[in-house]
């Protein structure tokens, strides 16, 4: 919204600096990491009193989360608040790039929040059925790979770039709305599913929205793009400004999250923001590097599967318990020492994503 200022400007006064996206970025960084200092008490006091019991807590889940009991979820709310705030603020609002993500963003969201709602009224784990959310999550994530491919350059329209072998384009055809639906779905359930202890799924996902908001101000820059060698996406710069939303949201919402927590992101955070990571990947042409930016949703994803999977056919679990964090919990590592250790691999896997855009 402030961009339209520019219109103001004679091409040398304060008015003009609306223009850069790195000055926007700025702004919305502090909008939000504003809006989540400023809003947070009084949201944490709302769910405290509307939730009552707050968030169900596993009885067969680590000993150390009885504690927990009675602290309230929905916290996401305040994260979704703070980045559509300042998004809607900052961003360039002609730029489709910046309402696929929003679009995603808050479709996750929503599915979310119905999802969080079920579990704290009826105070079981349940929430809204599987299948209908990955129903719902699908289809978001197929209106956003198609509206996300009409605004790819012709010559990268439903085709997958690989990182490395740069010169390497795989014509994915039709396959690539199915391709990037599972991009998006599978961003935003790894991402619930690393959301299990204070304070870890938040700092991983700004590390890892950070690093691809630095990937999509390359690729939406000319100059960049023929110096490191990646592939020109018109317009893509423009999400930076919403990833600066969504990192100083974060900061907010961690200040509130951070052991002990006094709220939980829960799903209506967990899902919107995964899915963000999603749809920017598809955006920028860099859905494989998404999954060595995001690498440890990744790995959290993958013990539940190899749990459920070599339980279902032996009787018997690979890890004490999934999704992995717990599974250290249960090895007797304190809550603190895993969540800090964990960040510390989100730091090093976001370091060799961005690597990946000099390698030859």
């Amino acid at each position: 919204m402030f961009y339209w200022l520019t219109a103001l400007s004679d091409g040398g006064d304060f008015f003009n600096l609306f223009r850069y996206i790195t000055f926007r970025t700025g702004g919305a960084f502090m909008t939000a990491l504003i809006f989540g200092f400023l809003f947070g008490p009084p949201l944490i006091n709302v769910l405290r009193k509307r939730q009552g019991k707050g968030q169900p807590i596993r009885s067969d889940g680590p000993e150390g989360h009885i504690s927990k009991v009675g602290t309230p979820t929905m916290g996401g709310l305040l994260i979704v608040g703070a980045l559509l705030t300042s998004t809607l603020l900052w961003a360039r609002l002609d730029n489709p790039f910046i309402w696929i993500v929003l679009f995603v963003t808050i479709g996750f969201g929503i599915i979310g929040f119905a999802d969080d709602y079920a579990k704290v009224s009826k105070q079981n784990h349940k929430g809204v059925p599987g299948k209908l959310r990955l129903a719902l999550g699908f289809a978001i994530a197929a209106v956003a790979a198609y509206w996300a491919a009409a605004y790819h350059p012709a010559e990268l329209q439903y085709q997958l770039a690989l990182p490395v072998f740069k010169d390497t384009l795989i014509n994915l055809g039709l396959f690539f709305v199915p391709f990037s639906m599972i991009v998006i779905v599978g961003a935003a359930n790894a991402v619930n599913l690393t959301d299990g202890l204070d304070g870890l799924a938040i700092m991983p996902v700004m590390i890892a929205s950070a690093t691809l908001g630095v990937i999509a101000y390359v690729v939406g820059r000319v100059d960049f793009t023929e110096y490191l060698d990646v592939h020109y996406v018109d317009g893509t710069g423009e999400i930076l400004v919403f990833v600066a939303g969504l990192v100083g949201g974060g900061l907010g919402f961690l200040w509130y999250n951070a052991p002990p927590a006094a709220v939980f992101m829960g799903d209506t955070g967990s899902l919107a923001l995964g899915g963000a990571l999603g749809a920017i990947a598809v955006a920028t042409k860099h859905e494989i590097v998404l999954a060595i930016v995001g690498g440890l949703f990744v790995v959290e994803a993958l013990s539940v599967i190899i749990q459920v999977i070599y339980f279902k056919r032996t009787g018997k679990r690979v890890f004490l318990m999934a999704p992995i964090h717990h599974h250290y919990e249960k090895k007797g590592w304190a809550e603190p020492q895993i969540v800090i250790r964990f960040w510390i691999i989100a730091l090093i896997l976001a370091m060799i994503g961005l690597a990946t855009l000099k390698v030859r």
